[in-house]
């Protein structure tokens, strides 16, 4: 951790349907977490606009009082987000930047107000109701989190690229020794657990499942999923939290990730590398872009291929998937090249001018925008 260069006040604005971090499952809020508290010890005077059961040493404002997939009483989560926002906009003079993490539900009203801002997008932008939107907006500063991310909408305004980081002393390196592969995520059409649970079955090993149920996943799960869950080699053992993780990846062999969707970026991987375990990863989206063919997991496009990568997997040093983790993955380097951004964001809007792309190397520092 260092001193920031220059001490700025910071908004960071999360979705409200986790806690941040969550308390199990949560890929965003758990990023906007870890770059939250790094800040702070950088220096930065941050304030978290989230759910009133995160916990944070930023200043707290609490939009709901808790996350709203606890909150069984919720039945319009899109105006507690407007509310959120109202709070937000109310208070946008008291900040230097405000970084944002919902999406594009605040373009209308960032476009009329002064101070300094950006979005980072977390989700797939493959959906073609999306392209008139980001066309309409495009002043708008977006960060994408993988290159990968940004090819349905090259045009928006990009200006750079960061992937996600953890602390390093989040989840400990493991051995491996546990006999079985891993399936950690959601249980979605997408994430093709089914997948999973046959590659292992054609392996000739166990697989453990710790996922999440979506109540929009649960009529697939039901139908397609839970019948495998069944399978004497497969053993679901539901979501788990932060305290579980090093030792649930650690001693898997390796981490299964058969997606069928352009992955944004996929935390897990970075996750299952912090503690050594390789990956075999399908092609698709970001996982490219995470994985070095060959040194920390394998890239494949079939069940046969995923086959031959068991085979192969003596190959791999668990050791370098951690080197290559605190190499490229950390939140100081993530927190690193957010702050290169918010000084540039900042400089252009007091000098009058729209932030421009920075002239910088590719991933995995902040990419040049397209």
């Amino acid at each position: 951790m260092r001193a920031a260069t220059h001490r700025l006040r910071i908004a960071q604005v999360a979705p409200l349907y986790e806690s941040v971090p969550p308390a199990r499952y949560g890929g965003t809020e758990r990023v906007v977490s870890y770059l939250t508290e790094e800040l702070v010890s950088r220096g930065h005077d941050v304030t978290l606009f989230a759910s009133g059961d995160s916990r944070t040493r930023a200043r707290l404002v609490p939009g709901v009082p808790r996350a709203l997939r606890l909150d069984a009483g919720c039945r319009d989560p899109l105006a507690r987000h407007l509310l959120l926002l109202e709070r937000v906009f109310e208070a946008a003079e008291s900040f230097d930047l405000i970084h944002f993490h919902v999406d594009y539900l605040h373009f209308p009203l960032s476009r009329r107000m002064q101070t300094p801002q950006m979005t980072t997008l977390h989700g797939r932008l493959d959906l073609p109701d999306l392209v008139p939107l980001y066309r309409e907006f495009s002043e708008m500063p977006l960060v994408s989190i993988s290159s990968a991310q940004r090819v349905p909408i090259p045009d928006a305004g990009w200006i750079g690229t960061v992937p996600h980081g953890l602390p390093p002393a989040s989840l400990r390196f493991g051995e491996g020794r546990g006999g079985y592969f891993a399936f950690l995520g959601r249980i979605a059409r997408e994430k093709r657990l089914d997948r999973a649970i046959e590659i292992a079955r054609r392996a000739g090993r166990r697989l453990l499942v710790a996922a999440k149920i979506d109540p929009a996943d649960a009529e697939y799960h039901e139908r397609e999923i839970a019948p495998l869950l069944t399978d004497p080699h497969v053993t679901f053992l539901g979501e788990i939290g932060e305290e579980d993780k090093s030792a649930f990846l650690g001693e898997a062999e390796a981490l299964l990730f058969p997606i069928d969707w352009p992955e944004p970026f996929g935390l897990v991987m970075i996750e299952s590398l912090a503690c050594g375990t390789p990956v075999i990863a399908y092609r698709g989206g970001s996982v490219e872009e995470v994985l070095e063919d060959g040194r920390t997991g394998f890239l494949v496009s079939s069940i046969a291929e995923a086959i031959d990568a068991v085979r192969r997997l003596p190959s791999i040093d668990r050791r370098q998937c951690r080197e290559a983790f605190e190499r490229r993955f950390t939140v100081e380097r993530m927190a690193g090249d957010y702050e290169r951004l918010y000084e540039r964001i900042v400089q252009a809007r007091g000098a009058g001018r729209p932030p421009q792309p920075p002239r910088l190397a590719a991933a995995p520092r902040v990419a040049e925008a397209v």
